[in-house]
C-alpha cells in the first residue's frame, strides 16, 4: 500500500468522489455509504441537487450520512420503503487485484453490507493508496454483538487473530449505529478471504465482519492526473 500525504490523499479522493457523482441520475435510488471519500460525495450531489436540479432518493449506511444528506436537500428513505437500489457508491479500507475489500473502518460495515446486498451495482470510491496487491494490513472490523463479547475475543485471539475492541476518542468502548461493538483484528496479511469469512460469520456473537469479497462492480480510483475506474468483470458476489 502506497504513502502519500494528508493533502494529497484528500485531493485525491475528491477527485474519485466527483467522478463517482457522474453515475447518479435522475430519479435513481441510491446507496449512499460511509466515511470520509463519500462524505466528499454527498456534498457534490447536494451541490448538483441544489445548483442543478439533481433528483434522485438516497438510502444512507449510517446516521451520519443521513444526516449531512438531508441538510443539503437529499431526499432520505428507509431501506425497507423499497424493493431494491439501483446504484450505491461507498468507500473502501483497502482493495486488491481481485476485487476482494476491507471495510468497516468506520464501524458501519453492517448496514454497509446490507444495503450493498441489496443493490443492482456496488461501485468504491477510493484513493489510490488504498489499491493494494494484498488485503490485510488494515485492521479487519469484526460487528459483534455485547452479549458475551469478551468470549468472542478470547477465541479470536486463541485463532492467532489479535484482536482489539475498539474504543471512541474518549476512550470508551465504541458502539455501532446497531448499538453493537467492534473487534479490529491486526491480521497483517489475509492469504485466504474465503475461508477466514467463513470463520468469522460462523463464531457464535459475531453479527458481520468487513470481508466484501469480489462484490464490487467498479472502483474509481483517486489518482493524480485523471481518476482510473477498474471495472470488475467476473462480479460475483460472497456475502457470506
Amino acid at each position: 500500500m502506497s504513502t502519500i500525504n494528508t493533502e494529497l490523499q484528500n485531493k485525491l479522493k475528491k477527485t474519485a468522489a466527483v467522478k463517482a457523482a457522474d453515475y447518479v441520475k435522475d430519479d435513481m435510488i441510491v446507496g449512499l455509504g460511509s466515511g470520509s471519500t463519500v462524505t466528499m460525495l454527498v456534498d457534490e450531489l447536494g451541490r448538483q441537487v441544489q445548483e442543478e436540479g439533481l433528483k434522485f432518493t438516497g438510502v444512507s449506511t449510517s446516521i451520519s450520512t443521513a444526516k449531512q444528506a438531508k441538510s443539503l436537500g437529499i431526499k432520505i428513505v428507509d431501506l425497507d420503503s423499497i424493493d431494491t437500489i439501483d446504484l450505491t457508491i461507498d468507500g473502501a479500507d483497502q482493495v486488491d487485484s481481485d476485487f476482494n475489500g476491507i471495510k468497516g473502518g468506520g464501524g458501519n460495515l453492517l448496514w454497509e453490507k446490507i444495503v450493498a446486498a441489496n443493490s443492482k451495482k456496488l461501485v468504491w470510491i477510493v484513493d489510490k493508496s488504498k489499491v493494494v496487491d494484498r488485503i490485510g494490513a488494515f485492521p479487519l472490523a469484526v460487528d459483534v454483538e455485547p452479549f458475551g463479547s469478551h468470549h468472542v475475543l478470547k477465541k479470536f485471539s486463541d485463532a492467532g487473530f489479535n484482536p482489539v475492541v475498539r474504543t471512541d476518542k474518549d476512550g470508551k468502548v465504541f458502539k455501532t449505529d446497531s448499538n453493537n461493538i467492534i473487534l479490529d483484528l491486526h491480521l497483517h496479511e489475509i492469504n485466504n478471504p474465503d475461508k477466514l469469512a467463513d470463520t468469522l460469520i460462523n463464531t457464535v456473537g459475531v453479527v458481520e465482519h468487513g470481508l466484501f469479497l469480489n462484490a464490487v462492480n467498479e472502483v474509481v480510483v483517486g489518482k493524480e492526473g485523471a481518476p482510473q475506474i477498474l471495472i470488475n468483470s467476473k462480479v460475483h458476489p460472497s456475502y457470506q
